[in-house]
């Protein structure tokens, strides 16, 4: 795709946003809803701080903002049930208003107030789905709707993939277009609600004008209607879509409970939106290359060991067309500074001609995350991500070209990818590859992704909530007995598969949150893999 002509025009405001150092803001079709922002960096080495007990001092970020996260949209047209117990359209919501989620409270899931705490919109295909009560709602293939076997998307993407998609066998939860009066509380205006909302296409037009309340805060979530799904159809084209962030992670469409793209807070020091931003404002420096190699030049710089994939991955899609990395690791190497990449994706692949040049003249090492093997899994918790094979593809294409590929187990997650039989398949999986070396880590729940992570539990495994209660405890880190017990666990399988410790591979051990050798128990879940949906 030519990037030339698509630069943003001063006209379209809602795209360019005060940055320092912004050339131009570039949309094109093949980055739907993305706005590139690139801009002239004044600095390109960031110092790690102090207090940080990571193994290296230094970072590079050539993108702020990642692509690996997915977008779940909805028709603005959409009614959203709002707090007051009044339906909206979706266009028509804001941030701050309170509508209608859902959160466990011990084994029902009830209705509860929740905050909008971020709106945008996008262009994507979308899809119709009708159900047997008359009740239709237009999303996009990504979206989720609960059913009454977990959440399911509404299409399987481009070229199949392995997700939980809805089917005729599926029945939404909620209560439809047509809710029953026994059911829940509502005013005399109930019956002529449900003749009208029988006739799914034209309630759009008329439900705005009903003055009318749900009174169902604090009411366990229960289906009478006929929520069955009656037909998934495609309508063909780009059709312009909206989504929302709320607090509980969900809010109510046309009757149906649905599930949301959370928000994330990396972008605010940029004064960018949480939620949408992070996903869809992506600030690339373009001159990033130039402006490392002017820093690793000069005197006082003591080629101390630079980090790239801390905060981002640096082989993220827009790679291929801003293609900053070649420069990068010719500046790292060209100036004696050692050098490691964490990536989870294929197009590294590109660059391992110059990684080989490079490790002729510095240390340089690669590491490739990877902890979920389930495919199915893995999408739910890093969803965009690429899939399990294709990461088992680069960790060999990287030892095929004579360079060490370490892998980052992180995190590994209690009761869905531990266990004695899933530690030892992945370590199978990657000694077959050819993998150097395997660090594991348990789940880190930094706060902030701590209230995240169990909201998407109790949504996704709510079995598994009181046993994550137990183990973690309130705190960021499991507990000592589990840590001790994963690392048993992880070494044992290292030892089957042939993954024998190197000396100069000993600070991984002692860093390790699960090795009874570590004195903090905390460094490697920093270095654990981004996961769009969870972190």
């Amino acid at each position: 795709m030519r990037w030339q002509g698509q630069a943003v025009q001063e006209s379209d405001g809602a795209a360019l946003i005060p940055l320092k150092g912004l050339m131009r803001s570039v949309r094109t079709p093949e980055f739907e809803g993305v706005t590139f922002h690139e801009v002239a960096a004044k600095t390109a080495l960031n110092k790690v701080p102090g207090q940080s007990n990571m193994p290296f001092s230094w970072t590079v970020n050539p993108t702020r903002g990642c692509l690996h996260q997915c977008v779940y949209c909805l028709s603005p047209d959409t009614l959203i049930l709002m707090g007051d117990g009044r339906q909206r359209l979706l266009r028509d919501v804001t941030v701050g208003d309170r509508v209608v989620g859902t959160e466990f409270d011990g084994k029902y899931r009830r209705f509860v107030e929740s905050e909008v705490q971020a709106k945008w919109g996008t262009e994507k295909p979308a899809f119709r789905v009708t159900l047997r009560d008359g009740t239709e709602i237009v999303a996009s293939g990504d979206h989720r709707f609960l059913t009454e076997r977990g959440w399911k998307y509404v299409w399987k993407p481009d070229g199949g993939g392995q997700r939980p998609c809805l089917t005729e066998n599926n029945r939404l939860m909620g209560f439809g277009l047509g809710m029953a009066p026994e059911d829940y509380e509502a005013p005399r205006e109930t019956e002529q609600y449900r003749g009208r909302a029988a006739h799914g296409r034209t309630f759009h037009s008329v439900a705005p004008s009903i003055d009318r309340t749900l009174n169902i805060l604090g009411r366990a979530l229960k289906t009478s209607n006929d929520l069955r799904i009656a037909s998934i159809q495609p309508l063909g084209g780009m059709k312009k879509l909206i989504d929302i962030t709320t607090s509980t992670g969900d809010f109510i469409a046309n009757g149906v409970v649905s599930h949301n793209c959370f928000a994330r807070k990396t972008h605010e020091y940029l004064d960018l939106d949480s939620g949408r931003d992070f996903d869809t404002q992506i600030i690339v420096k373009t001159n990033v290359a130039e402006v490392l190699r002017a820093e690793l030049n000069r005197p006082s710089w003591k080629r101390e060991h630079v980090a790239l994939g801390t905060n981002t991955d640096p082989y993220q899609r827009a790679e291929g067309r801003y293609q900053l990395m070649p420069g990068i690791i010719r500046a790292l190497a060209d100036s004696g500074t050692p050098f490691s990449i964490l990536t989870k994706g294929p197009l590294l692949k590109r660059d391992l001609p110059l990684l080989q040049e490079a490790a002729r003249q510095v240390p340089v090492s690669v590491a490739v995350s990877l902890a979920v093997m389930d495919p199915e899994l893995q999408q739910k918790v890093e969803p965009g991500t690429p899939d399990p094979r294709a990461r088992l593809n680069l960790i060999r294409s990287i030892t095929d070209a004579g360079l060490e590929c370490s892998v980052l187990a992180m995190p590994i997650l209690p009761w869905l990818t531990d266990g004695d039989e899933r530690i030892d398949t992945l370590h199978a999986a990657l000694a077959e590859a050819g993998a150097s070396y395997v660090t594991t880590g348990a789940l880190h729940l930094r706060p902030g992704a701590r209230e995240w992570f169990m909201q998407w539990l109790a949504r996704e495994y709510p079995g598994l909530v009181g046993k994550y209660r137990r183990i973690y405890d309130g705190g960021s880190y499991a507990s000592k007995e589990y840590r001790q017990w994963l690392a048993a666990s992880a070494r044992a399988a290292r030892r089957r598969h042939g993954f024998d410790k190197p000396a100069d591979l000993m600070w991984r051990e002692r860093n390790d949150p699960n090795s009874p050798l570590s004195s903090q128990g905390t460094m490697a879940a920093a270095s654990a893999p981004a996961q769009p949906a969870l972190f």
